[in-house]
């Protein structure tokens, strides 16, 4: 009788494939292995089993019902020996899956390693290693062999060095049993100093042979050092207490604790507690550029117990983390930025979620768009007794709120490491400088002589600009022209060092044209300032500065964002410019001055969380200044100087900042009080995605009434050649959530009935930052 499974298949369809599997195959099949299939006429890919077997009704069932006969094509071949999946990674798939309403087959595309989605993408890594030939594991013709060689000196040289090195000057007599040490051709090159040719000689005379191992990518690093744990002060041992308290009652305990207050090091001691009772822990940071700094710190104390993952790793290293975590000696703590989530965890005990207010925590595009945070906490509960613990200076509304309920257990932690003083946050209102024509570019007096200061000092500066390239857009002097992508409803961004105009939506570029192409000017000028430009400024204006840049241009690569930082921790820099980057969490002794060159940039986004991201990214931004025995200074330059958030940054009042912010959102039906789902339509004729927009909005609000808005155009209204609407539900807390998934799918899948959008894409954002 023959066997099915349901496969995950790593495409954007709904639910999964069932297929056959071969009698030869049976044994060797079981949820959570990888198996190669056939799809459509031709196309063959990897899937992963989600459940075995399956019951299917048998053909004379079929026919009793009068139902078509369908035929189930085999598997072509089972991959794996064991599951690459435990079965919490399957739950949380398909928790992410129903929650974030993406189908099942973009979660597999997003959670597993390229390598482990192609049947041969992973290749182990494997090294070259020599021994002596059995003919020679004898101590009497081993010598006579030497004393045969006397005119090869470098060959006789080479085998005396890999002796030594196999460690046969330790041994009393080789016999054919005794074991050596094995030695790599590299290692016995490069201590005899021998080429590639004289090994090769010692191979031909059959003294020497060599063998393939698989040696992995992993570095195996230093032994743990639980000695390395610096003891907590009093308001670190009082937070860590109330944590261990709060976490017996909740499983998520959010700790609130102002910049540099020492949270890392509460970090450490709970995940030594969770490893002395056997548990595995998972460390989320927002950013892989905070990774750098932390795993160091935590590499002293857990040594080779620590495993790092993130997406610049190469895919290669990543699957062999992702082998060693389904091994019996996985790593204890794993590092990573928001794709460690996937990762397999045997025995978790404890999610440590640091900077958790970070948007970098929720995936944009592609599906599935997903919050780290939320899947993480989600896994936890996975896993008897574990907890998890969210950290940050300022909190996300959602999480605060939750804490306030006591839905979370709730730390606070008041005081700075060594009781250094919060920075002096001064205000500079740019409005009134430039209208007296004062500022020099987008720099105030005042933050010149700053920086000029500290400089001067041998101190170091951070300037922060959310805004990459050398200037938002060029323009034509005479005429106004203004170039615009071709693809997307953006203006193109100049990036002056390779002289392009490229898309930050699509990556067009174009070449910067010499002369208008509408009135054939050559005054064309960039307007604005883009990190490049400020970086550009700088540089005239403080020649002798040593200045560094972080943003997406400049840390493309994980070597990028690992020389930036250590540059700039060793003082080889001490100006740095950058975006969102730099308010992440690094830590740098020597910044004496911090210059925020415009928050008006942020508080005037369209976005009912402006205020709350302008508030995290100023408080954040501020908080890298003045580390050791020095209050720091914080120039802050902005329009708006009489703006309640402003005041409440420079008084860092997070709770008035929270009240205000609370009432309004309770006002006008946003989160904490309210779920927001965004339903996006996309199609390349204009007038087809408005006509669906209207159809699907007009369906939705048969069922939802006033909970829909739309459809509207969005800020940015066609992106890669494809016209967007968006409708927006405001889901009122306590509502039937599955219920409203169902609706929404039934109203779409009614909608699209209608061949006219055949070609229409729709997809949802859940919990949309």
């Amino acid at each position: 009788m023959m066997t099915y499974a349901n496969i995950i298949l790593p495409l954007p369809l709904e639910g999964y494939f069932t297929y056959a599997i071969p009698d030869t195959m049976v044994s060797r099949v079981t949820a959570g292995v990888r198996v190669s299939v056939p799809f459509g006429k031709s196309k063959i890919y990897v899937g992963v089993v989600a459940e075995y077997p399956v019951n299917i009704p048998n053909s004379s069932d079929n026919n009793r019902l009068g139902s078509k006969k369908i035929t189930y094509k085999n598997i072509i071949n089972v991959l794996d020996d064991t599951s690459v999946l435990l079965p919490q990674q399957l739950k949380l798939w398909h928790w992410i899956s129903d929650y974030y309403m993406s189908p099942i087959g973009d979660v597999y595309k997003a959670a597993l390693p390229s390598g482990l989605k192609e049947e041969y993408g992973y290749r182990p890594r494997t090294e070259l290693y020599i021994r002596l030939t059995d003919n020679f594991l004898h101590e009497r013709t081993l010598s006579i062999m030497i004393d045969s060689m006397k005119r090869a000196s470098k060959q006789v040289e080479v085998l005396m060095t890999y002796l030594q090195l196999a460690g046969v000057d330790e041994i009393d007599e080789i016999t054919p049993d005794t074991l050596l040490r094995e030695v790599t051709r590299e290692e016995l090159m490069n201590v005899s100093h021998a080429s590639v040719g004289v090994v090769r000689a010692l191979v031909e005379r059959n003294i020497l042979v060599t063998y393939e191992k698989e040696v992995g990518r992993l570095n195996g690093g230093n032994p743990p050092r639980p000695q390395n744990i610096k003891p907590l002060n009093e308001a670190q041992t009082e937070a860590y207490n109330q944590i261990l308290l709060q976490m017996m009652g909740h499983n998520v305990t959010l700790l609130h604790g102002v910049t540099s207050s020492g949270k890392t090091e509460i970090y450490i001691h709970l995940i030594q507690k969770a490893l002395n009772e056997h548990k595995q822990v998972l460390y989320l940071l927002p950013e892989i550029a905070l990774t750098i700094q932390i795993t160091e710190r935590l590499k002293s104390v857990f040594g080779n117990r620590l495993g790092i993952y993130h997406s610049k790793y190469s895919d290669a290293e990543r699957v062999e983390i992702w082998q060693k975590q389904l091994l019996d000696s996985p790593y204890d703590v794993i590092l990573g930025a928001r794709s460690a989530v996937f990762l397999p965890f045997q025995r978790l005990g404890l999610v440590i979620i640091d900077e958790e207010h970070e948007q970098s925590f929720k995936q944009q595009d592609p599906a599935p768009r997903y919050h780290a945070r939320s899947a993480a906490i989600v896994l936890a509960q996975m896993y008897p007794g574990a907890k998890t613990l969210l950290g940050t200076a300022t909190p996300s509304m959602e999480s605060y709120y939750n804490a306030k309920q006591d839905k979370y257990g709730l730390v606070e932690l008041t005081r700075r490491y060594k009781d250094i003083q919060l920075p002096k946050i001064e205000i500079v209102d740019i409005k009134d400088l430039y209208r007296r024509k004062m500022m020099t570019g987008p720099f105030s007096p005042r933050l010149l002589s700053a920086v000029r200061e500290a400089l001067g000092r041998d101190e170091q500066v951070i300037l922060f600009q959310n805004r990459r390239g050398f200037a938002p857009m060029i323009e034509c002097r005479q005429c106004g022209w203004v170039p615009k992508c071709p693809n997307c409803d953006v203006s193109l961004t100049y990036h002056k060092n390779m002289n392009y105009l490229s898309c930050h939506y699509c990556g067009h570029t174009m070449k910067v044209p010499e002369v208008c192409p509408c009135c054939e000017s050559e005054d064309i000028r960039g307007r604005g300032y883009g990190t490049e430009k400020i970086e550009d400024e700088i540089r005239n204006i403080f020649p002798e500065a040593r200045v560094a840049r972080m943003d997406l241009d400049t840390t493309r690569t994980r070597n990028a964002y690992e020389r930036l930082i250590t540059d700039f921790s060793t003082g080889k820099s001490n100006l740095l410019i950058g975006t969102q980057m730099i308010s992440k969490g690094l830590d740098f002794d020597k910044v004496s001055v911090v210059g925020i060159l415009n928050a008006d940039s942020m508080l005037n986004y369209p976005d009912f969380r402006a205020y709350e991201h302008s508030f995290m990214m100023m408080s954040q931004v501020s908080g890298r200044a003045g580390r050791k025995g020095k209050q720091g200074l914080v120039i802050l330059q902005t329009k708006s100087p009489e703006l309640p958030v402003i005041q409440q940054v420079v008084h860092n009042d997070y709770q008035s900042f929270y009240s205000d912010l609370l009432v309004e959102r309770h006002e006008f039906r946003y989160p904490p009080f309210y779920r927001l789902v965004y339903v996006y339509l996309k199609h390349r004729d204009d007038n087809t995605v408005n006509s669906a927009g209207l159809e699907l909005g007009s369906r939705l609000r048969d069922i939802f009434g006033d909970r829909v808005l739309g459809p509207d155009k969005p800020a940015v209204a066609r992106v890669n050649t494809l016209n967007i609407r968006k409708i927006m539900l405001k889901l009122e807390n306590g509502i039937d959530y599955p219920r409203v998934r169902q609706y929404l799918r039934g109203a779409l899948d009614a909608m699209l009935k209608d061949k006219r959008y055949g070609a229409l894409q729709v997809y949802y954002d859940v919990d949309p930052l």
